[in-house]
């Protein structure tokens, strides 16, 4: 492995001989020139698909360019990999190769040992950079994490907001470090055995700075829209190069461990192979050689992208965050019955059961929130498809208040939501924070001006109406302003040394001494609710040649009787000291235990 890497676009610009090339897809443009911040004008070559390109010396590297339409309209590079400064302005050429990497033969982690954290880079540290991140890694080391997970990095308008409106997605956000910063980051987190997840957003393109409907129409598709912005086209060849090459970037050129594809039930695409299956079997192809990790979102409980091998490796993608089993906790935990809270009120302990020992709750059936039929069977895939949270980034900050768990339930349950979570044999993910217990919200931000922060305020107000998280105000002007540079601050963590911490630090010790080695010896159908009383349950996953892993909980105020082990040997108790043959079992409390 070279420690200097680079990823060949079909977009954007290339490092050559004797300067650059540029190139441009602007199918609805006459002409189009190359600008450099040094006032040079240079004209590009269109062929017949609609691709505008040159190759010249008048850009050097680290200079600034942008693409000049024929009615002088100036637009960035929407595959730069870098910005000078913000989404409208000159693009930056970088040379890719110009970064030593310090770990070139880093080949990753296989997927069982993935401990999640997932992190927002403005927020995680005080200066909110990729190297403040850096900085604090052997915290997260010593707690007992294995990955993390960046919330998009990609430039969005402003220097404040979550990273789901970015419009110049090959571009690490400015405000964060750029493309070096990031670099330095996953060099950091290689060199301490930490793998690097990116989340990527390839359903919508932000309302800041997107210029590609000015030169690029026929990038988006007129017959449908998504919640956030117009849909993409892609059964049009130059639009779907765009995301295959921009997965293929992170993985290649940034050598990150994995991708997170945000809201891929809103990716729709008519061709007959989808470009989520293209992307996926273009990075097993080009990637043979190193752990790579591709997880999705889906609203829709789909199983179609889980096909595995012989050996148990994945065709396409490994694995799914499961809402499911994170609504029936949450209910569980605070009561709430509205919003989406609605399809997992009724019995939620028995839903939580079921996800845990068959992934989703719902495989077919109705729900009430959407309206409509929801998932598919998913007992034969195995427990590592699901990545499993008690909160992450939505489910919190989508609340009017961005209230964190801490602050709706007792510390004795989320203890308990806790040791389900780090000891079942799914993938589990902590939000930054939870390991030590923040009790700061986390809200919803931008930086916004002018109408589109006064419309996005209004939005936000509007969108509070039904659910119980949202009605704990007196009036929808309670809500934070999102553009407000104090709720962006209100949301920058403030890491403490807690009994949480320190339980956190041991039940992810058990994970991989009891739990780890066993991961791959769990197959499909493998989980059964070996019983069930009350709010109290149990259960087993089967071993691969005999024995079974075994999580008895009591998810309640009052004790409950329920045969705690099933035959195991305890390994881990929350609370700590319990009788493994007690009757009955406390109130919030787990068993955790082998049968070898």
């Amino acid at each position: 492995m070279s420690a200097h890497v680079a990823h060949t676009l079909p977009w954007g610009t290339e490092i050559t001989e004797d300067g650059a090339r540029f190139r441009l897809w602007a199918p609805a443009q006459d002409s189009v020139s190359l600008v450099s911040d040094r006032g040079a004008a240079i004209s590009m070559t269109k062929s017949a698909e609609g691709w505008f390109e040159t190759r010249t010396d008048a850009v050097p590297v680290g200079g600034g360019y942008q693409f000049a339409l024929q009615d002088g309209m100036r637009v960035p590079d929407p595959a730069a990999r870098a910005q000078v400064s913000d989404v409208h302005g000159f693009s930056r050429l970088v040379d890719p190769e110009a970064y030593e990497w310090q770990t070139p033969d880093w080949k990753g982690r296989p997927w069982q040992e993935a401990i999640i954290y997932e992190l927002h880079t403005g927020t995680f540290s005080r200066d909110g950079t990729f190297d403040g991140v850096a900085r604090d890694l052997d915290r997260l080391v010593d707690t007992g994490v294995t990955a993390i997970e960046l919330l998009p990095v990609a430039q969005f308008g402003g220097n404040r907001g979550w990273g789901y409106d970015g419009v110049l997605l090959y571009a690490p956000h400015t405000a964060y470090g750029g493309p070096e910063g990031l670099k330095r980051l996953v060099d950091a987190c290689h060199e301490r055995g930490l793998m690097v997840l990116m989340d990527v957003v390839y359903n919508h393109f932000g309302p800041d700075g997107n210029y590609l409907g000015h030169y690029a129409p026929n990038f988006f598709d007129p017959r449908r829209n998504t919640p956030w912005g117009a849909a993409i086209a892609f059964d049009r060849l130059p639009v779907r190069e765009f995301f295959v090459h921009n997965a293929l970037y992170w993985l290649e050129e940034f050598r990150c461990d994995g991708l997170r594809f945000d809201a891929v039930d809103h990716i729709k695409d008519p061709a007959e192979e989808e470009v989520l299956s293209e992307i996926a079997r273009e990075v097993r192809t080009r990637i043979p050689d190193r752990h790579i990790h591709l997880t999705i979102e889906d609203d829709e409980n789909s199983i179609r992208l889980f096909q595995f091998d012989d050996a148990g490796s994945p065709r396409l993608y490994d694995a799914e965050w499961n809402d499911d089993w994170h609504h029936a906790v949450h209910v569980i935990l605070t009561g709430e019955k509205t919003g989406y809270y609605v399809d997992h009120m009724e019995d939620p302990i028995e839903r939580l059961a079921r996800t845990m020992a068959e992934g989703y709750d719902y495989q077919g059936e109705d729900s009430a929130f959407r309206g409509k039929k929801r998932g598919e069977p998913s007992a034969h895939l195995p427990p590592t498809v699901f990545i499993n949270y008690i909160q992450n980034h939505d489910q919190t900050g989508n609340r009017a208040h961005g209230d964190r768990l801490e602050t709706l339930a007792s510390s004795e349950a989320v203890d308990a939501a806790l040791t389900l979570l780090l000891l079942a044999p799914h993938i589990p993910m902590l939000f930054m924070g939870d390991e030590y217990g923040e009790t700061r919200p986390f809200l919803f931000f931008t930086d916004f001006r002018g109408d589109l922060a006064k419309a996005v305020a209004k939005g936000r107000r509007a969108d509070f109406g039904s659910h119980e998280s949202y009605t704990n105000a007196a009036t929808g002007k309670d809500i934070p302003n999102p553009n407000a540079l104090e709720t962006f601050e209100r949301s920058i963590l403030a890491p403490a040394d807690t009994p949480r911490l320190d339980l956190v630090k041991q039940l992810l010790a058990a994970r991989k001494t009891h739990v780890m080695p066993h991961m791959t010896s769990i197959s499909g159908h493998a989980g059964a609710v070996a019983a069930r009383e009350g709010s109290a349950f149990t259960v087993s996953w089967a071993l691969n040649g005999g024995g079974a892993l075994i999580l008895t909980a009591n998810l309640s105020d009052a004790p409950v009787t329920l045969p705690s082990n099933a035959g195991g040997k305890p390994f881990f108790t929350t609370p700590p000291g319990i009788d493994p043959g007690a009757d009955p079992l406390p109130p919030w409390s787990v068993i955790a235990s082998l049968r070898l």
